[in-house]
């Protein structure tokens, strides 16, 4: 009697159904039958049925599906089982007992890979779950750009203080709340009917092109001898495209004082002299004003950061009085 066997095909559910290795074609084209549950309604089903081949729907659960995997093995047939998108890990449990008890089943049992994820399939994991959870969540569902900004300006800060502590585990937390942002603002602005409508994609295809566009030294042509030539390179091509009247387009206000100035006396380099002239005497207020400015443009000079520097003195002022808490 000719030996039997089972081939469990495991496929990601991030790659296009259809696009399985080589191995796993060979597997289910030479399969007296290929099993799958779940409905002939799988993407990866179609796909298979699609190339010409058959595939069986195993109705019930775990236990049904290994009945009909076992008894089609032990009649001597080569059998194969296309796994569902959830890795169906109850199935491959027992499996995993069957093949290891003793006597050994009489019959080879193989699990395979049929694809694999490439880096950064986990992001179609994200936009899934949010398009699920724009569909069946109360709340979600009643959120707009307007409603969501708050939480965008606080994941914000949030990963900042994350960046501060070298918290190298709560910074993965907190990038990761902060991309959930963008996946939810590109979420409700795909419902948009009008041409102002996108979608995630959208929103990654512009940013791809435009750091392909503004990158010639690598995808070009273009020499960059250091990080100053790309910075320049940068500036240029901006310019080229924005085609703004004036060099303080762009700054968005909402940024933090000591922020916004370092942006703008970066932008003011370009149209006014380097050492700016002090103001007339006035209030006390407009006194410290112009000394802050006047310590913003010492930073800049000194390639320092001062929005940085700030939170880096304030982190330590932080700890000082704590210690003295505790003591």
């Amino acid at each position: 009697m000719t030996t039997g066997g089972i081939k469990v095909v495991l496929t990601s559910p991030r790659v296009a159904p259809g696009l399985l290795t080589r191995a796993a074609w060979q597997v289910l084209g030479d399969a007296a039958e290929i099993g799958a549950s779940g409905g002939p309604s799988r993407s990866d089903v179609q796909a298979v049925v699609g190339s010409g081949l058959v595939v069986t729907q195993v109705e019930g659960g775990l236990t049904e599906a290994w009945t009909w995997l076992s008894a089609a093995a032990a009649s001597g047939r080569q059998v194969a089982w296309l796994v569902g998108e959830d890795g169906e890990p109850g199935l491959l449990r027992v499996v995993a007992d069957q093949i290891s008890r003793e006597p050994r089943p009489p019959y080879d049992v193989e699990i395979l890979h049929g694809s694999y994820d490439v880096p950064g399939a986990r992001l179609i994991d994200l936009v899934r779950v949010m398009d699920r959870l724009r569909r069946n969540c109360p709340w979600d569902q009643e959120q707009t750009h307007e409603t969501l900004a708050k939480y965008l300006l606080e994941e914000t800060y949030e990963t900042l203080e994350a960046i501060d502590t070298g918290n190298r585990p709560h910074l993965r937390e907190e990038l990761g709340d902060l991309l959930l942002q963008v996946a939810f603002h590109s979420r409700i602005a795909e419902e948009d009917s009008s041409d102002d409508g996108f979608s995630i994609d959208d929103v990654s295809g512009d940013i791809v092109e435009k750091l392909v566009r503004r990158h010639p030294h690598v995808f070009g042509t273009v020499d960059a001898a250091d990080a100053a030539a790309v910075e320049a390179n940068w500036e240029t091509i901006k310019a080229a495209e924005k085609q703004r009247s004036s060099v303080l387009e762009g700054i968005p206000l909402a940024l933090p004082a000591l922020a916004l100035a370092d942006k703008i006396l970066g932008r003011a380099a370009k149209v006014l002299p380097a050492e700016l002239t002090p103001a007339a005497p006035g209030t006390e207020a407009e006194r410290i004003g112009r000394e802050l400015l006047a310590l913003v443009l010492e930073a800049r000079t000194l390639d320092v950061d001062a929005e940085q520097a700030l939170r880096t003195a304030i982190q330590q002022l932080t700890a000082e009085i704590r210690a003295a808490e505790a003591s």
